[in-house]
């Protein structure tokens, strides 16, 4: 082996290192080796999965494990620009195109030539760029913006989309003639909460590299309740978000091992409430009045709470049993005592139930309790703390 091929194997490996992804569990490990035999066929890949799997991690290992490596790794964001402007990034324009070309300027293709391009958020593209593309895709030739002579470019096209692309076809949101032309080797990352046996590795290594940064002696260690907590945990914003919520621990910490996790940087009791449950037919349970004094007059706890009103009877008085069902209602068995039942106590009565309902309904699980009661996991967790609910 001459001295200038161990060279450029050594950078290569250095660059497919930069760009490793860590993982044990079956989905995981089937998602990278298909990641390593398509990186060596010369044919469009198409990347799906959940914001924070990894989409433009497995484009750059895509890019260099393949026979392109040296060539250029060009990157570009189809939601980041406008219908107008996102046509003249991806093929450039001529000079005179429109107000303000002053002078021509090449495209993403023209700079990924015998290189790679990488085309995030594929699915927000217009169907005129999506044309234009299925062209390059076909033929390998296009023009730029304002221009009449056809270019010729060698480029291979790895696109990415957290959306349902067959659905949006049928739709007709998106060409399927395209979907077809990349639709070669499709890759699609699981998300985390499906590899919940890769957190303990992941929250290690994202630990170690942020001890690194801080120059700590050593990473922190996590207490077991604590990596249990964030196996548990659903992941919405998958790898990127366990990143972040790992890095703030040990950027916090004081000490080891590290106990609590704060899932949601934004959970404060100063938060402005202006955010709506997620799913309407869901009351939220995490933001509850605080206490006041007794009601001596007024509607009903069980009028405030939204019940149906009492029967009366011809006097406009509430009948025994409907005093009776009221007092119900609250917890009380004593009809006599429902007048003095405080409605912070009432409240505290129909949160308990319905978060002791969603657990039993659940078996237990907080992650799918939470999602029934339309709060987050980080929001359940403390509502069970203040309620001393197990």
């Amino acid at each position: 082996m001459t001295k200038n091929l161990y060279l450029k194997r050594q950078n290569q490996a250095a660059l497919i290192e930069k760009y490793r992804m860590l993982g044990e569990s079956e989905s995981f490990l089937d998602s990278m080796q298909r990641v390593s035999r398509a990186a060596k066929v010369n044919r469009p890949v198409l990347i799906i999965g959940e914001r924070g799997t990894g989409k433009e991690l497995v484009a750059a290992r895509l890019h260099y494990l393949s026979p392109r490596w040296q060539q250029p790794r060009i990157t570009i964001n189809c939601a980041a620009f406008s219908k107008d402007l996102l046509e003249s990034e991806v093929f450039g324009y001529e000079q005179g195109a429109f107000t303000g070309a002053t002078k021509t300027k090449p495209g993403r293709f023209e700079l990924a030539h015998q290189g790679s391009l990488f085309l995030d958020e594929l699915a927000n593209s217009p169907l005129a760029l999506q044309e234009k593309l299925l062209r390059v895709l076909e033929y390998g030739e296009f023009e730029r913006v304002g221009g009449i002579q056809s270019l010729q470019v060698d480029v291979r096209v790895i696109a990415a989309t957290n959306q349902d692309l067959p659905e949006l076809c049928r739709r007709q949101k998106f060409k399927e003639d395209l979907l077809d032309r990349l639709s070669f080797e499709v890759i699609t990352l699981p998300p985390l909460r499906e590899r919940i046996d890769d957190i303990p590795l992941l929250v290690s290594n994202f630990a170690v590299r942020m001890a690194r940064e801080m120059n700590l002696r050593s990473a922190p260690r996590f207490s077991r309740p604590a990596i249990l907590s964030m196996m548990e945990y659903p992941w919405p914003g998958n790898v990127r978000e366990l990143k972040n919520t790992v890095e703030r621990a040990v950027y916090r910490s004081d000490g080891e091992p590290i106990e609590e996790i704060e899932f949601d940087p934004f959970d404060s009791p100063f938060r402005p409430a202006s955010t709506p449950p997620a799913d309407p037919g869901v009351p939220r349970v995490d933001s509850v009045p605080a206490p006041v004094r007794p009601i001596e007059s007024g509607p009903s706890v069980a009028a405030v709470a939204g019940s149906e009103a009492p029967e009366v009877d011809g006097a406009g008085v509430p009948s025994d049993e409907a005093r009776s069902d009221e007092a119900v209602a609250v917890g009380e068995g004593d009809p006599s005592e429902a007048e003095e039942v405080t409605l912070p106590a009432a409240i505290e009565a129909l949160e308990r139930k319905m978060v002791t309902q969603a657990l039993e309904k659940t078996l237990f699980n907080q992650t799918r309790a939470a999602e029934a009661l339309g709060v987050s996991y980080y929001q359940l967790r403390r509502i069970l703390k203040r309620l001393d609910l197990p």
